[in-house]
């Protein structure tokens, strides 16, 4: 039999947005640990915000908002307040009834800026990570480190000598090819925070940021990360940054995984000082190693250059899923925060398939 094809449409639903989320669906999980993490904020939003005024869009939904965006790579605000419009599913997971209003774009950027000024990725990340420690899912014995370039939202013809005219002014037409530029005589006039740098030779050197992650090898987990300018003692610089930051999480005889870029004296010496087995690959092209046959010929060095590959599938998530092989924004704070809050979404990912496995 024929079904009808009615033309007009329902006027009411008795269905609420939760009744319509499959109870196995992955965003459940997600949800329930983003919560979780929620709760122990909440002394820092009514820190942020006044108590008297006019009410703003409540930070908890803004916050699940924007976790929506990296995780189905939603790639502006705009898209991803029609997205909430239409769909059940993202309404559900910020917390929107089937009636609610969205946002205007242009309100939800506005108030995204006081959690940035409030550093609440950080404090996110930092009640995820939490998480995860009572869930068991980190060991104290083994991490790696590794550092990707973020390209920043700047083109080439924005790079221009320091001294050559107002800095928001525009930028000259032309064919730059074997003109010297070099980041301490010319500037990038649409983020000037970015740096010209390539990561290997036969690159070409494009204006962007280094990430640094700092990862718990067992579990994939990215433990810390921190955002800097592009430089060549950068990645050094900021893992070491890193180590003392995570200080308590780490055991008596732990090891720290790393590429050859991290094999110079000063960084194997500054890493045993930390109280680390500095597990780095030895880089032997027409140099010296500072990683003598004292630490390769045990098992665990080669069981930690394994391991520290891991730390790729988190560079992966973030630039394919998360919205980082070219930033959205401009400046190292803005770039930064939302780094952050992309590790927070990729461990959450994370841990939700770890907690189901166990």
């Amino acid at each position: 039999m024929r079904g009808d094809d009615p033309k007009a449409p329902q006027m009411y639903s008795y269905r609420m947005p939760e009744q319509r989320v499959p109870a196995d669906h992955p965003l459940r999980g997600v949800r329930a640990m983003t919560e979780r993490a929620l709760r122990e904020l909440d002394p820092l939003f009514g820190r942020l915000y006044a108590r008297t005024g006019r009410p703003s869009v409540p930070p908890e939904q803004l916050l699940r908002a924007l976790l929506l965006q990296l995780l189905y790579s939603v790639r502006s605000e705009r898209l991803l307040m029609e997205r909430l419009d239409y769909d059940m599913l993202f309404r559900w997971f910020v917390g929107l009834g089937p009636d609610d209003p969205v946002w205007d774009p242009t309100v939800f950027t506005k108030n995204r800026e006081r959690l940035l000024r409030g550093e609440v990725a950080s404090a996110f990340f930092a009640a995820v990570l939490r998480q995860a420690r009572e869930a068991e899912l980190l060991s104290d014995e083994h991490f790696s480190v590794d550092g990707t370039l973020i390209e920043a939202w700047a083109g080439q013809k924005s790079f221009r000598p320091k001294d050559h005219g107002p800095r928001g002014g525009t930028p000259v037409e032309g064919d730059f090819k074997g003109t010297p530029r070099r980041n301490d005589t010319h500037q990038s006039t649409t983020d000037p925070e970015a740096r010209l740098y390539r990561k290997s030779h036969g690159q070409e050197a494009r204006l962007c940021y280094l990430g640094h992650v700092l990862m718990e090898n067992r579990s994939g987990l990215a433990l810390a990360g921190t955002l800097t300018q592009a430089t060549g003692y950068a990645e050094r610089e900021a893992a070491l940054a890193l180590l003392r930051r995570t200080r308590r999480l780490r055991g008596e005889h732990a090891t720290l995984g790393a590429d050859r870029a991290y094999d110079t004296a000063d960084f194997v010496r500054a890493v045993r000082e930390e109280g680390l087995t500095p597990h780095v690959a030895q880089n032997i092209t027409r140099r010296r190693s500072a990683i003598d046959g004292r630490t390769t010929h045990h098992a665990g060095y080669r069981q930690s250059g394994i391991a520290r590959r891991r730390i790729e599938r988190i560079f992966g998530w973030l630039k394919t899923i998360g919205l980082l092989r070219k930033t959205r924004h401009r400046g190292r704070r803005r770039v930064g925060w939302l780094f952050t809050l992309g590790l927070a979404a990729h461990n959450l990912v994370r841990m939700r398939t770890l907690i189901t496995a166990t």
